[in-house]
């Protein structure tokens, strides 16, 4: 079979992705190599390609995977050729069987972690280790509300929460989709319309709400959201499935009762070298000692990405979606 990727020419839906043979090269100075084992899909990618973030169009998608070094580049000391490895982040392009890209994202895979399980992990288990460690401090004892809690990142949520003592509340759209939120660990699984939902975390929390919530589903959730936070509590906003959220004032926060609100990109947390290796290695251990595991929900031939994420889209799937080249 010929080596391919997936290309965006135009903004739009899943129709618009193209197949196109794959572009790669001998590397650079700080260039590797990459033969692709498995490729994540992720809901950014999906913002990319209807324009919700901007793109130098024709352009290809996807920003994590896993797989086998090639070659290096010189200068590139921490990988070396015939290293498993797997990245999240760097240039977009991963939707491909083969690529030529920097080698700074790279980290090198332990035994224990096999390519499908790291190509479904690394973006999704990177940004739960930002939003639960560094973002939210969470900590033994609190309670946290999860929206869209069967999806990629909600799954690795509620396990890594309640690997913490956290006490999880996790909501979804379907009562299956909340009975697999309990299966994980949820102390409490909501399903259904969002209308009332800080009803329902209040009465689980005995009025007080939640120290966090971790909202990825934008506009729809923003006014649950900040009626079912505690006093001083936190919001972490990190996605926009139903559309960003409107202007916030400072002052609605103020009278939410003093609730803090942020609203993180990985990249500003694993900016340098020691920072993003010190991550995968805290999301690493998590999945070796079993307190995580990956739901893979679906897998998909790479030339049928369009299909994948169209599935994504209608919120059809649960757990983590891949590319196999």
């Amino acid at each position: 079979m010929s080596d391919i990727r997936i290309v965006v020419p135009r903004t739009g839906g899943a129709e618009v992705l193209e197949q196109a043979p794959a572009v790669f090269s001998e590397p650079g100075p700080g260039e590797v190599r990459v033969r692709h084992e498995a490729i994540g899909v992720n809901f950014i990618d999906i913002y990319y390609r209807k324009g919700v973030y901007p793109l130098d169009l024709p352009s290809g998608l996807g920003t994590e995977a896993a797989g086998i070094v090639e070659a290096v580049g010189e200068g590139v000391t921490h990988v070396t050729p015939g290293d498993r490895i797997a990245y999240a982040g760097g240039p977009l392009g991963a939707y491909c069987s083969v690529r030529t890209m920097p080698a700074a994202p790279l980290v090198r895979l332990p035994d224990g972690v096999d390519s499908r399980i790291a190509a479904a992990a690394m973006l999704k288990g990177l940004t739960v280790d930002m939003l639960v460690g560094a973002c939210g401090k969470v900590q033994a004892g609190q309670t946290a509300l999860v929206h869209a809690a069967a999806g990629g990142v909600g799954s690795l949520l509620i396990q890594w929460l309640k690997a913490l003592g956290t006490t999880v509340i996790a909501h979804t759209g379907t009562p299956e989709k909340a009975a697999r939120a309990q299966r994980l660990g949820a102390d409490h699984a909501f399903h259904g319309p969002l209308e009332g939902l800080a009803e329902q975390v209040r009465a689980a929390t005995g009025g007080r709400g939640v120290d966090v919530v971790f909202d990825s589903v934008g506009r729809d959730s923003w006014a649950p959201s900040i009626a079912s936070v505690a006093k001083r509590g936190l919001i972490i906003s990190f996605g926009n499935a139903s559309g960003p959220v409107d202007p916030v004032a400072p002052l609605a926060l103020m009278r939410a009762g003093s609730v803090f609100l942020t609203r993180p990109t990985l990249g500003d947390y694993t900016a340098t070298p020691e920072e993003r290796t010190a991550a995968a290695d805290r999301l690493f251990a998590m999945l070796e000692s079993g307190k995580v595991r990956v739901d893979i929900g679906a897998e998909w031939p790479l030339a049928e990405a369009g299909k994948a994420q169209e599935a994504i889209e209608s919120r059809a799937t649960t757990g983590s979606t891949i590319l196999i080249p």
